[in-house]
């Protein structure tokens, strides 16, 4: 889920830049503006303004779904989270028991 949802995120970012950067400018830079074609420079001015709108508020949501989903993992996603162990110990060795001292038999000799 939050794989598609990054994809979903990245996919709308690069279109809003694509749409901003087709609006026409004070400047001219990169856009569509000139005669000709179907739509007037005052209706492609209005579908560009609609469209980085609806992009800007699919950008949100995608943003606060993905914060949401980011927040619901149970294990620990970072080897910084996980507590760290007083002794590593291998697969194959399992830990024991402290056994007591053995005390000796017979007094020693001197």
């Amino acid at each position: 889920m939050e794989t598609v949802l990054l994809v979903i995120h990245i996919v709308i970012a690069v279109a809003i830049v694509g749409v901003v950067l087709l609006q026409r400018s004070e400047g001219g830079a990169l856009g569509i503006g000139g005669s000709g074609g179907t739509m007037t420079t005052r209706g492609a001015a209005n579908f560009l303004t609609r469209t980085t709108a609806g992009l800007a508020a699919a950008f949100m949501l995608t943003s606060i779904m993905l914060a949401f989903v980011s927040g619901t993992h149970t294990e620990p996603t970072s080897i910084l989270d996980v507590p760290s162990t007083a002794a590593p110990t291998s697969g194959s060795e399992v830990p024991t028991a402290p056994t007591a001292p053995a005390e000796p038999s017979a007094p020693l000799s001197q």
